[in-house]
């Protein structure tokens, strides 16, 4: 991992401490996200420090996200918060999960160029790695703006082994939407355990991150085709 580059302008990152050699790298990230032309993230300036860094780090408060040691990221993005878990938990593998290749291209010249050793980008569906080699593969599994909980819950539960831990990250909660889930855990071999609020310290004061575990193993139905959890999602 990049360790020697200046660091400047690194702004508080409240609830978290990360080494020099560590602020070094996600600086570098941002300054390729800054400079890049292609459409991966619609925040690029000095306000990624809270709305990216910031935000993917309050995932740390989830001790099973922060003990995990194989972790998906499914719908990366521009890589949040995939690259900033892999800086802050050096011992863990980050699998980044995009199906989208312009984004999938960023992340890795990202990786690249600030040395995340412990990063990996796989292009493609969640539920087509699901399939094959990423079935019950990781111990956690993280999402940021991909989806609805029910939804989310579907698309994690066959990557993870029994009592893995799904974090996402949610804006204001909607008590429909958290209904639904409720109503589709069982069926999904998931359960909801925690709500955290942490947006006094994350991009948006709304943010709240939901907890949820897998119960037992993967049922027999899942995945379904892509794109169908987020078409008719259950509950």
């Amino acid at each position: 991992m990049a360790g020697d580059e200046k660091v400047q302008d690194v702004p508080p990152l409240p609830g978290c401490s990360l080494s020099e050699a560590q602020k070094a790298a996600i600086t570098l990230v941002l300054e390729l996200l800054e400079g890049e032309r292609a459409s991966v993230s619609s925040v690029v300036d000095e306000r990624a420090w809270t709305v990216h860094v910031a935000d993917s780090l309050t995932g740390l408060d989830v001790p099973a996200l922060r003990e995990a040691r194989k972790i998906a990221d499914i719908g990366s993005g521009a890589g949040f918060p995939g690259l900033v878990l892999a800086v802050a938990l050096p011992n863990a593998q980050l699998d980044l999960i995009e199906s989208v290749a312009r984004k999938c291209d960023f992340i890795r010249r990202a990786i690249d160029a600030a040395g995340i050793a412990n990063a990996h980008v796989i292009h493609a569906r969640s539920e087509e790695i699901a399939s094959s080699e990423g079935r019950e593969a990781y111990e956690a599994v993280t999402a940021r703006a991909v989806g609805r909980l029910s939804t989310l819950a579907e698309l994690a539960s066959p990557l993870l082994r029994e009592g893995g831990t799904l974090v996402a990250w949610k804006g204001k909660r909607n008590e429909e939407e958290e209904s639904q889930l409720q109503r589709a855990a069982p069926s999904l071999a998931m359960q909801a355990v925690q709500i955290l609020d942490v947006g006094n310290r994350a991009g948006s004061k709304h943010r709240h991150l939901h907890v949820l575990r897998k119960t037992g193993r993967t049922p027999p139905d899942l995945p379904r085709r892509p794109g169908m959890a987020k078409k008719r999602p259950r509950g």
